[in-house]
């Protein structure tokens, strides 16, 4: 009798695998996504000027360059519509751009009229929107998915890169190292 009850233990212990691989397959997951600065994939155009472009501007059309981009210290996002990420850091996109610092959008494989759109409902904290439509910019910068940060320095090169969502810690560490007068 005692092995009996034994092994049914033993079963219901067995139940209990699948669950605790699940809870430590997550916990796993969870821990790859950090939403404060990290260096997780260092961009290899640090240092770089930002690379040379002719793309339209997402509201008016008129072609934008490199050029487009000197003159002050800013940041580049790079973001879509589609992108769900792209809109839990939003406020925070708006809430820097309301601080005076230049904002560029890259916006990313994405379809115009719902680019326009999604900035109409949401706010727009962008100087001027690049129109990436194909990604072959994102594809020069080694852009691997949105939301992407880069900061500019006033003469156009690349000093930083923030791979995933700008959080207030990212945000504050960016201002003070590229941002303060």
């Amino acid at each position: 009798m005692a092995t009996k009850s034994s092994s049914s233990r033993n079963a219901r212990m067995l139940l209990f695998i699948p669950a605790i691989f699940l809870v430590a397959l997550a916990i796993v997951f969870l821990k790859s996504f950090e939403f404060g600065p990290r260096d997780v994939l260092p961009s290899a155009l640090v240092g770089k000027p930002f690379p040379e472009f002719s793309y339209s501007e997402l509201h008016n059309g008129q072609q934008l360059t490199r050029s487009d981009l000197i003159g002050e210290p800013r940041l580049v996002n790079v973001w879509a519509s589609w992108c769900v990420a792209c809109g839990v850091e939003h406020p925070i996109l708006l809430e820097i751009a309301t601080s005076g610092v230049s904002i560029v959008g890259l916006n990313y494989k994405d379809e115009p009229d719902t680019a326009r759109q999604w900035l109409l409902e949401r706010g727009n904290p962008y100087d001027f929107n690049i129109v990436d439509r194909e990604g072959l910019l994102g594809i020069e910068l080694g852009v691997t998915g949105a939301p992407e940060t880069f900061v500019l320095d006033e003469h156009g090169t690349i000093v930083d890169k923030h791979v995933g969502l700008i959080s207030e810690a990212t945000w504050e560490t960016f201002k003070s190292q590229y941002f303060s007068s």
